[in-house]
């Protein structure tokens, strides 16, 4: 696969993730929420963040690469 065809694919995984972060947020904000259903949605969440954090530092790591690469 191509370098650049992965980059897109990695930023619309990041897009999609952050889509499901923010549903789950606004999910969250509603007072009708059992507690289990809220702990639920608050662990889910945490999964999401740490995904979207690590395809954040996979996109920086290729930034520095390139850069070292121009200089």
């Amino acid at each position: 696969m191509p370098r650049g065809k992965k980059n897109v694919e990695e930023a619309k995984s990041l897009v999609e993730l952050e889509r499901e972060l923010e549903f789950i947020l606004m999910q969250l904000e509603q007072d009708e929420l059992d507690l289990e259903t809220s702990f639920a949605l608050y662990q889910k969440g945490m999964q999401l963040l740490k995904q979207c954090n690590a395809a954040v530092d996979t996109v920086e790591k290729q930034l520095i690469i390139l850069e070292e690469g121009s200089i």
